[in-house]
């Protein structure tokens, strides 16, 4: 299983540069690969986002069933966590929209 797995990842990494070609037409790097990209890469981010979340939010819960002593500590913890979460699908936008232009 992981020789499958880093064969994978070699072969992830080795044809990646294929995107970064340069073209007579898009004189930059990547330049008609860019929105493409971008795209997948907000998908990545939001669908991580959507399950690291949803983890969270679980475990929370179950530890405030547990202990309803520590529930505002456990909600104080869980609404830091889901607020810097949820900023890595918004600093991925960002970051897309500057890419992208």
């Amino acid at each position: 299983m992981t020789k499958k797995l880093m064969l994978l990842t070699v072969l992830l990494l080795v044809c990646t540069t294929v995107l970064c070609a340069q073209t007579p037409k898009y004189p930059g790097a990547g330049g008609h690969w860019a929105a493409i990209s971008a795209g997948f890469g907000m998908a990545i981010a939001s669908g991580l986002c959507g399950l690291a979340q949803a983890k969270a939010v679980a475990a929370a819960a179950e530890g405030m069933a547990r202990n309803p002593g520590a529930a505002a500590s456990i909600r104080f913890a869980l609404l830091l966590g889901l607020i810097l979460i949820e900023s890595l699908a918004l600093y991925t936008l960002v970051v897309i929209f500057v890419q992208v232009g």
